[in-house]
């Protein structure tokens, strides 16, 4: 069937099956690049004007960094590349929307297998093209039957962004904390004494839509996880929610040592969050790798020595081995309803980001990123450098199950009962039916679609 005809068909579906859960920044917009073409000879990608470039990227907190790169690209070999940012959280709408335009985005990207079923009819076949040559490991490539629909293009953490500082006033080392026992000891501690040291344990807990994938997604990955290293399964059609006690004493423990109220959570954003850390108003940020640049650097108040990430200990495994949740939800796809010449130039433009000096250096340093190709250089991220040391130790990274959550809206149910449960409305017994049978409905639409 011709993709054009399948959009139309599976709008509804897709709508419900919409997978990609923002890791990053709430300030988020739509912004282009365009910049004039000048008179520059064709790069190592052997790029040339003939066709262009429109990439809708999924990551608000790089918008700025996607921008800068794409005019250097364009001033570089004269094809205009367009970066348009979709609002956090809202990428799945969003790329449906564009799609269904005739000057669609020839590079976009899905969350992993669930979120490639909706779009592999869009997906041009990277087999054998010199991008997927540059990758380190096959096993970043995202395939359908012997077809590489998708490249992952950046590996990231995330966990308990630590500033240490706080941490040692609270009179407290990292080397303190390597299990859940150790984190709720320091936590509630630290609540106990929180006039007198003039700071929280934790950031807010925002259950807006801003902020909600930390929780409804990321911290949610945790109990999935050991489940399936449990049963030795990576997917399932039926969670059995055999850790939701565990989730909800970590869950517990941010809502009740926080800046806030439990009650006060359904209306904190992204930004409040992350503000509050800034400020030096807690200890502890649930987030990812992806924040470094929103911490460290020119005008912001911390250094590489101030900060570190502990993983999220939920009280399972072994935790003195665990390691941070490492992973990528984050594929490249080619929309292959473009031209041959958009898709050649859009082809180019990714092989120029992973293999030239510019590219490369702008990923690693402005963007913060690891990504899995040849040429990529260290990234001066410290949360990824707290990674590396983890694992250099032994330590077991704690895999992105999320990418297999059935759905969207199975992700909204869940983090509505949590918001309900952190405001005093609603049970934990509605977060386990929103897990466990919602993720059972879920999959039989999908199973049905």
């Amino acid at each position: 069937m011709n993709a054009k005809k399948t959009l139309s068909l599976s709008l509804a579906s897709a709508m419900a099956l919409g997978l990609l859960a923002g890791c990053g920044s709430s300030a988020s917009s739509a912004a282009d690049s365009t910049a004039p073409a000048a008179d520059s000879t064709s790069t190592a990608a052997t790029a040339n004007a003939a066709g262009k470039v429109y990439y809708l990227n999924f990551k608000p907190e790089q918008d700025e960094a996607w921008q800068d790169l794409a005019a250097k690209y364009t001033e570089e070999t004269g094809v205009p590349v367009t970066v348009v940012t979709a609002a956090s959280g809202q990428y799945e709408t969003t790329l449906m929307s564009e799609m269904a335009k005739s000057d669609a985005p020839t590079l976009f990207q899905v969350n992993g297998p669930v979120g490639l079923a909706n779009w592999k009819d869009y997906c041009y076949d990277l087999s054998g093209t010199p991008l997927a040559g540059e990758l380190t490991s096959d096993t970043y490539s995202l395939k359908d039957g012997d077809a590489t629909l998708g490249i992952g293009y950046v590996i990231e953490s995330y966990g308990l962004i630590t500033n240490k500082t706080l941490l040692e006033k609270a009179g407290y080392t990292v080397d303190d904390i390597k299990s859940f026992a150790d984190l709720k000891k320091v936590a509630e501690d630290i609540t106990a004494r929180k006039d007198e040291l003039g700071f929280a344990a934790f950031t807010s807990a925002g259950m807006d839509g801003s902020s909600d994938w930390r929780f409804k997604t990321h911290l949610a990955n945790l109990p999935i996880y050991f489940e399936y290293q449990e049963d030795g399964i990576n997917n399932t059609d039926a969670i059995k929610g055999t850790y939701l006690d565990n989730y909800k004493d970590i869950f517990d423990l941010y809502i009740n040592n926080s800046t806030c109220d439990p009650t006060e959570l359904a209306g904190k954003t992204g930004d409040d969050s992350r503000n509050e850390f800034l400020n030096n108003e807690a200890v502890f940020y649930q987030n990812g790798s992806w924040e470094y640049t929103n911490l460290v650097g020119d005008g912001k108040p911390f250094t590489d020595d101030d900060l570190t990430m502990l993983p999220i200990y939920i009280g399972v495994g072994d935790e003195a081995n665990q390691g941070l949740c490492t992973g990528t939800e984050n594929y490249w796809c080619v929309n292959k309803e473009a031209s041959a010449e958009d898709i050649q130039a859009t082809l180019d433009f990714m092989y120029w980001c992973v293999t030239s000096e510019e590219g490369t250096t702008a990923m690693a340093n402005d963007m913060g990123f690891v990504i899995p190709f040849k040429k990529a250089i260290e990234s001066p991220n410290v949360f990824v450098k707290a990674d590396n040391e983890m694992t250099a130790e032994g330590k077991t990274p704690v895999a992105w199950n999320f990418s297999t959550m059935p759905s969207e809206n199975w992700k909204n149910g869940v983090g509505s009962a949590l918001t309900a449960y952190a405001a005093g409305t609603g049970s934990w017994d509605d977060v386990v039916t929103a897990f466990v049978d919602g993720w059972a409905t879920e999959a039989a639409l999908n199973a049905a679609a």
